[in-house]
């Protein structure tokens, strides 16, 4: 359940999300754009907001043996819904090979793989089309770093970045998104078994309430603990994440030598007059 503070006017919030996608789709010299589709609540809200605000989109589904037949089943359903090309590309063979370069078994780094594999499909579609990658990650997650650096992460621009993940469930109802979705465990599905919960150790209902008082309502860790009924090591955990995935949040690093160094004093806006 949603708290009362991330309640919005979401009838005004799809309408604005639709109209900014469509500007930024035009302001970047961009035909349309390309979004990959796991079948999940994030890129099947993405999918419908792309959908209303171009005609120009094209749909990747990029299954592994990780899965869930129920994912790829929900794809397909979301897909007749909106109509729109689309190509599903079985990725195990590319994984496979990379994973063998490294000679590792290990299932993050093979679920790493996996994630940059269908980005750099994602990247292909897009050049070949002249279209913009459409990102599909949600505050919650990027807050927490809960993405691959350069997989999932690396996109041209990010929607629903500015909705936890708890405003999105109630954006994806709005949207008519199916309720089976809606209430499936969140999971990238990177090996099997795998859900967003489970390996964070914290429902998102907890966690964006302790975002939102701590990032949005600056309160002290132990003033947050008592807002939100938790302990205190839920906070700290929490902090701990945002912390020390920072990295991921920024570009990379450049050392300043120079007068003006990009990134900190070369500040040019993202779209140009």
């Amino acid at each position: 359940m949603i708290m009362q503070e991330l309640e919005m006017d979401w009838d005004f919030i799809s309408n604005y999300l639709r109209t900014r996608l469509a500007e930024y789709i035009e302001a970047s010299g961009k035909k349309g754009g390309v979004i990959g589709l796991s079948g999940g609540i994030d890129s099947s809200v993405v999918l419908k907001l792309l959908a209303q605000a171009t005609k120009n989109v094209y749909v990747l589904l990029m299954p592994s043996e990780s899965t869930p037949k129920q994912d790829i089943e929900d794809s397909y359903n979301l897909l007749g819904s909106v109509e729109v090309p689309y190509s599903e590309i079985i990725i195990d063979d590319l994984v496979k090979s990379f994973s063998s370069k490294v000679d590792s078994n290990d299932k993050v780094l093979v679920g790493n793989i996996k994630a940059r594999v269908r980005m750099t499909l994602l990247y292909a579609y897009a050049q070949k089309l002249d279209y913009l990658v459409i990102g599909t990650g949600d505050k919650s997650e990027i807050l927490l770093g809960y993405f691959t650096k350069y997989g999932d992460g690396g996109v041209d621009v990010l929607p629903i970045g500015d909705l936890y993940k708890t405003q999105v469930k109630k954006l994806a109802l709005h949207l008519g998104i199916p309720k089976n979705i809606v209430e499936k465990p969140s999971s990238p599905a990177l090996w099997e078994g795998q859900t967003a919960e489970g390996e964070l150790g914290i429902s998102y209902e907890d966690i964006d309430k302790i975002l939102y008082f701590l990032f949005e309502k600056f309160m002290e860790p132990q003033d947050v603990a008592e807002k939100v009924k938790m302990p205190i090591e839920k906070v700290e955990k929490v902090i701990r994440l945002v912390k020390s995935n920072e990295h991921k949040r920024k570009m990379p690093e450049i050392f300043k030598i120079s007068g003006r160094t990009v990134g900190s004093d070369w500040r040019y806006p993202r779209v140009w007059a």
